[in-house]
C-alpha cells in the first residue's frame, strides 16, 4: 500500500470520528476536530513541498 492511500484512509476515519453525533463524544468539545485540522495542515504542507 502506498503511503498516500494509508493517509487518505486515516483522514477519512478521523473525519468520521470527529463528528459529535454519538452521546459519548458530545462532551469532547473541539479536541478531535482540532487534531484533525493539524493533521490536514501537515498533509497540505507536505503536498505543497512535494514530499508526499
Amino acid at each position: 500500500m502506498a503511503v498516500s492511500t494509508i493517509l487518505l484512509i486515516l483522514v477519512i476515519l478521523l473525519l468520521i470520528g470527529a463528528v459529535p453525533a454519538w452521546p459519548h463524544s458530545r462532551s469532547w468539545g473541539y479536541g478531535p476536530s482540532g487534531i484533525l485540522g493539524v493533521i490536514l495542515l501537515i498533509l497540505i504542507i507536505l503536498l505543497l513541498m512535494g514530499r508526499l
